[in-house]
């Protein structure tokens, strides 16, 4: 098994870790099922942001993916990324989201990031787990925030710092 940078002939398999997500676990919130096109396209358009996308896959089959993006929007979160792992369902519990987390920590330090959060189904003990063995803490939960499968989910809030700046450095502001 090896990981490396996705590319548009990995949105099937990304596809289809995603789609079992979305129809059978609370891994995601989402409701609705994406096609290989939709895929490709989310591929493209988030490593065209600069955000990686990783992929961990042993003979081209891919055994599951990574990625982080913004946390939020304005430029005082500009340090800080929230990031999504997924797994095959057949493949779970082998350490490959762990493989694939280091590898993603590791991309979030080089590009200069401060502080990695993931947002995780209270129920999803896990993938909890798996983060505090990567040195993730619970700093928050909302109960009842989300709701799928006609029942209400609760939000776990964990978070790494990634480096240790006493201050982020400066930068101009734009007037």
């Amino acid at each position: 098994m090896q990981i490396r940078d996705a590319t548009g002939r990995d949105a099937a398999g990304i596809a289809e870790i995603y789609n079992d997500a979305v129809a059978h676990t609370t891994a995601t919130w989402h409701t609705t099922l994406v096609d290989v096109a939709d895929r490709a396209s989310w591929i493209a358009a988030r490593q065209a942001r600069g955000f990686p996308v990783l992929v961990a896959v042993a003979d081209d089959d891919v055994l599951g993916y990574a990625t982080y993006g913004d946390w939020r929007a304005w430029e005082g979160y500009r340090f800080t990324v929230e990031h999504s792992v997924y797994v095959r369902s057949d493949r779970r519990g082998r350490g490959i989201g762990r493989l694939l987390m280091e590898d993603l920590v590791a991309r979030a330090r080089a590009a200069g990031k401060h502080t990695m959060v993931a947002g995780i189904a209270a129920e999803n003990t896990g993938s909890i787990a798996m983060h505090e063995r990567l040195g993730f803490r619970e700093v928050g939960r909302l109960p009842e925030v989300g709701a799928k499968f006609g029942r209400w989910l609760d939000l776990v809030f964990l978070q790494r710092v990634l480096d240790d700046r006493a201050e982020p450095g400066t930068r101009e502001l734009v007037t």
